[in-house]
């Protein structure tokens, strides 16, 4: 089933095809009238200010987003009313994988700056990847790949000391900016020290400690939002599996 009684929208397929990001987001080889069929189903880019909400936590799951400009972060409130920062979100990221199996978004995701997103629903998206195996591919590479990097995350973090922690975040983040063509060594992360802790599972005054023990070291400088990495092999150094805390006995 098609999305009755849209159009299509040449200049959202002509954004599409011709985005920066298109090789983190869209399958590769689409041909024209594949592209035509996914722009049936693009909706109109989603634009949000700082602080703004996407979702709210446990809203029923009906689109996936890709975020083309800003940045965003995902807060989860437990069964304890504790809010943690649960996941960060960069350009060419897709939001939403993480909500297809409970059938509601885990998370209430918010704006850290003004930030764009594209939108899909889900159903639409669902059918079209029934009949493009190449967009059906596409999806279940990305969903395998987000949730690597999540076991990752949670193993690289487990144990480890907050200079280990903050390194391995801050090289990941890194990463990704030089995934989507931007520098590795200087870049603006729009999370607060707290929003930083709440991630990694640290006290904002410890993140701010790290962060000075860093500058200390030559490691990087920062400048209120802007990150500028210094001495990337020293950063791997911490980051590496070295940096674990000592088991009490």
């Amino acid at each position: 089933m098609s999305n009755p009684g849209k159009e299509v929208d040449e200049s959202t397929v002509s954004q599409c095809l011709s985005c920066y990001l298109k090789a983190l987001c869209l399958p590769p080889d689409l041909s024209p009238d594949q592209a035509g069929a996914l722009g049936r189903i693009v909706d109109t880019p989603v634009r949000l200010e700082k602080r703004e909400s996407l979702i709210e936590q446990k809203a029923v799951f009906r689109h996936l987003f890709v975020v083309r400009t800003g940045s965003l972060k995902q807060l989860t409130t437990d069964a304890h009313s504790e809010t943690l920062l649960t996941a960060l979100y960069l350009p060419g990221d897709m939001i939403g994988f993480d909500a297809i199996g409970p059938g509601h978004y885990p998370g209430s995701i918010i704006a850290l700056e003004t930030s764009s997103l594209c939108r899909f629903p889900f159903q639409y998206l669902d059918e079209l990847s029934a009949r493009l195996p190449i967009l059906r591919r596409h999806l279940q590479r990305n969903i395998s790949k987000t949730m690597q990097e999540e076991r990752v995350r949670l193993h690289q973090l487990l144990s480890r000391t907050a200079e280990a922690r903050l390194a391995y975040f801050l090289l990941g983040v890194a990463n990704s900016f030089r995934r989507r063509g931007f520098s590795a060594r200087h870049f603006r992360l729009a999370l607060s020290r707290a929003d930083i802790g709440s991630y990694l599972g640290l006290t904002h005054e410890t993140v701010g400690r790290t962060l000075a023990a860093y500058q200390a070291q030559q490691l990087l400088y920062v400048s209120g939002r802007d990150y500028h990495l210094l001495d990337i092999v020293g950063l791997e150094r911490l980051a590496s599996s070295t940096g674990r805390r000592q088991k009490r006995a």
